[in-house]
């Protein structure tokens, strides 16, 4: 399984706004054939920080997604809400049984 944990810092001005469009994103994701959890958190610590934690079945699910048009039209909007580069980070992993 492959995990990714995308951290957006947004403008606060803009907090609202990105909400709304951000819930698109979700929704269609975790539609997403190969998707196995597709959850937005809001830091505790941080203000107008994010973190999109996203579960995939495997690489293929992730380049799907990478290319579906509901990511490419959010990426082209991204640059409108935050105020910070994203911060991505990937996981290679296995459920522990």
């Amino acid at each position: 399984m492959i995990i990714i944990h995308a951290k957006m810092f947004v403008n606060p001005t803009k907090e609202e706004e990105f909400l709304e469009e951000v819930q698109q994103l979700i929704s269609a994701s975790q539609e997403e054939i190969g998707n196995v959890s597709y959850d937005l958190f809001k830091d505790t610590v941080e203000d107008s920080a994010y973190l999109m934690v996203e579960g995939w079945k495997d690489l293929e699910a992730v380049d799907a997604h990478n290319k579906s048009s509901h990511f490419t039209e959010f990426v082209g909007k991204a640059q409108n809400y935050l105020i910070r580069p994203l911060d991505v980070k990937v996981f290679n992993a296995q459920q522990v049984k």
